[in-house]
C-alpha cells in the first residue's frame, strides 16, 4: 500500500511533507495572561506555526485563581485564565480565524473552548471556520494525569455534548485529542501507548453512538496526541501500528464509510519523562532524536521540548533552540522527501507488525472486561502502567538501561543552566482581577446564565449552549465547574484503582 490508502500504514496524506509540512505547534503558557500573549508573539516571530496553550493547574481543576486549593499555583505550569475577559487578554492581537490553536485542557474544556469561540466572535471571525483543537480526553486523566472533576460517567456526557454542538457549530474544529502522550509519561511501552490509547478512543465513539450521533458525523474531527521517546525504530513503527490499527478498527468494528473517519491524524510531543536535569544540554540531542522520529513517523503537528524543562518551564532561548530543531528537520535533513522513508525496512515493518498485535492482544483483554471504563474503574490500566514504569525503573537502576549524565557519563560540577521564573506578583494580580470583574459584571445576567446552566445539567439538555451563556455574562471557571460539581458530584479515586 502506498500512503494515503487504506489503512494508512505509510501515511495518511499520498504525499505527505512533500505537500505541506507538519504543524510547528510550540507548546507554551505561564503567568499572566499577557505574559504568555508576549511568549506566542515571540513564537510566531520565530517560525512556528501553530499555537498551544498550556493551562495552569486551578484552570485545569476548575478552580478560580482565588479558590484556598489554588494558592502557589496560580500562573506556575500555565497561563491562568479564570474568565472570558482573560481569554481576551490572551489573545489580544492575534487572529483567531487566521492561526490553528490548541488548548491542553480536559476537564474544563468546554469553559475553555466557549471563552475561546467568544472571543474569535469578538474579533470578527467566521466560528465556523475555527480551526484548532482541545484535548478534552478526560479518561486519560483518570488514567494516568488526575486532573479530573466529575465521576466518569457524566465527564463522557461533557465530551459527547461538545461533539454534538461542535459538529453542526464548529466543523473544521478538532472536539478531542485523543492522548497516548500522558500515558507514555506515566511510564507505559510503546505497545501500552497504542492500546489504551485506541482503547480510550473506542469508548468515545461508542459514548457518541450511544447519544445518538453517527460515526461519520463526529470521526473525521478526532484527533490523537502521542509521545515520541527515545527508541528511534521502536518510535517510528509505533505511529504506522496506530494508524493501521485505528483504520480497521473504525471500518471493521464501527462500520465508518469516510475515508477521513479512518485516518489517525495525530499531534506528537518529545517525551519530558526523557530529560534529564543532570547535563540538560544532552537533552537538544534526545529532542531530536526524538523529533526525527515523530517526522519519519508522519505526524501532523509536533512540539519539542525545551532543554531546560526538568528544571522548569522553558526559557525563551530554549523555547527558540526546541523550535529550530523542527525547522533544521523540515528544512534540512532531507527526510521530506519521501512520504514513508522507513516503509520497506524489514526492522521498522516487523517492529510495526510486533507492536500492533500487542496492542491487539490489550484491546481484546479490556473489550473482555467490559470495555474502557470497566478496565479504568477495576485498576487493571492503572496497574499495567505502573508496573511497566517500575520495571524500567529497575533497569536503570541495575545499569541494565543507560542514561546519559544520570547512571552513566556522569559529570561533577558544571555551570548552572538559568531556570524560568514565574514573578511572585503574578497570582496576587490575577486575584484582583478576578474580584474586579465580579464586581462589575451584570449579576442578574450572570445568575439566570448559571441556573439555566444547572437545569440543563440536571434534565440532559445539551451543556454547551449554556456554557456559552454563562462564559458571555462573565462566569468564571470555578463558577461554571462548581455548578456542574453541585449536580454531578466529584471523581474519588478508590483504594483498588491506585
Amino acid at each position: 500500500m502506498k500512503a494515503g490508502e487504506y489503512p494508512y500504514t505509510r501515511g495518511i496524506y499520498s504525499g505527505m511533507y512533500r505537500s505541506r509540512l507538519w504543524t510547528m505547534r510550540q507548546y507554551a503558557g505561564f503567568g499572566s495572561a499577557e505574559e504568555s500573549n508576549a511568549r506566542y508573539r515571540y513564537l510566531l516571530s520565530q517560525g512556528t506555526t501553530g499555537l498551544s496553550v498550556a493551562f495552569d493547574l486551578p484552570t485545569q481543576m476548575g478552580m478560580d485563581a482565588d479558590h484556598p486549593l489554588a494558592m502557589g499555583e496560580v500562573g506556575r505550569v500555565g497561563v491562568s485564565i479564570c474568565s472570558l475577559a482573560d481569554m481576551e487578554r490572551l489573545f489580544a492581537g492575534i487572529s483567531l480565524g487566521e492561526i490553528t490553536t490548541s488548548m491542553t485542557i480536559n476537564s474544563t474544556a468546554a469553559t475553555l473552548l466557549a471563552y475561546y469561540v467568544l472571543v474569535a466572535e469578538g474579533q470578527g471571525a467566521n466560528v465556523k471556520k475555527l480551526s484548532g483543537t482541545i484535548q478534552n480526553d478526560i479518561l486519560k486523566e483518570y488514567i494516568a494525569r488526575g486532573t479530573y472533576i466529575y465521576p466518569v460517567r457524566p465527564a463522557m456526557r461533557l465530551i459527547t455534548d461538545i461533539f454534538a454542538w461542535a459538529s453542526k457549530e464548529l466543523p473544521e474544529w478538532n472536539t478531542i485529542s485523543i492522548s497516548g502522550y500522558h500515558i507514555r509519561e506515566a511510564g507505559s511501552t510503546a505497545a501500552q501507548e497504542i492500546a489504551f490509547t485506541l482503547a480510550d478512543a473506542v469508548a468515545y465513539v461508542e459514548a457518541a453512538i450511544d447519544v445518538g450521533l453517527t460515526v461519520d458525523s463526529f470521526a473525521p474531527r478526532l484527533s490523537f496526541f502521542f509521545n515520541a521517546h527515545n527508541d528511534f525504530f521502536e518510535e517510528i513503527a509505533k505511529f504506522r501500528a496506530a494508524r493501521r490499527l485505528w483504520a480497521r478498527l473504525m471500518k471493521d468494528r464501527f462500520m465508518a464509510k469516510d475515508p477521513r473517519s479512518m485516518m489517525l491524524r495525530f499531534h506528537t510531543q518529545t517525551a519530558g519523562s526523557t530529560l534529564t536535569a543532570q547535563q540538560p544540554d544532552v537533552n537538544v540531542v534526545r529532542v531530536a532524536l526524538q523529533a526525527m522520529a515523530a517526522v519519519m513517523g508522519g505526524t501532523q503537528s509536533l512540539h519539542t521540548n525545551g532543554m531546560d524543562e526538568a528544571l522548569g518551564l522553558p526559557t525563551a532561548d530554549a523555547a527558540r533552540v526546541a523550535l529550530r530543531t523542527q525547522q533544521v528537520i523540515a528544512y534540512e535533513s532531507g527526510v521530506t522527501a519521501e512520504p514513508d522513508p522507513m516503509g520497506g525496512s524489514y526492522h521498522v515493518e516487523a517492529l510495526t507488525d510486533r507492536l500492533e498485535e500487542e496492542a491487539q492482544d490489550y484491546l481484546a483483554r479490556i473489550d473482555a472486561m467490559g470495555g474502557t471504563i470497566a478496565a479504568i474503574e477495576s485498576g487493571y490500566i492503572q496497574g499495567e502502567i505502573q508496573n511497566a514504569a517500575y520495571e524500567y525503573q529497575k533497569r536503570v537502576e541495575s545499569g541494565k538501561t543507560i542514561v546519559v549524565g544520570v547512571n552513566q557519563f556522569q559529570v561533577e560540577g558544571g555551570e548552572a543552566t538559568p531556570v524560568f521564573q514565574i514573578h511572585p506578583e503574578v497570582e496576587a494580580d490575577q486575584v484582583s482581577r478576578l474580584r474586579q470583574l465580579r464586581a462589575s459584571r451584570d449579576a442578574e445576567a450572570w445568575k439566570l446564565s448559571l441556573e439555566e446552566l444547572k437545569q440543563a445539567a440536571v434534565d440532559g439538555t445539551n451543556l454547551m449552549p449554556r456554557i456559552l451563556n454563562s462564559a458571555r455574562a462573565f462566569a468564571t471557571v470555578g463558577e461554571i465547574s462548581d455548578t456542574l460539581r453541585n449536580v454531578f458530584g466529584e471523581y474519588r479515586e478508590s483504594a483498588s484503582e491506585s
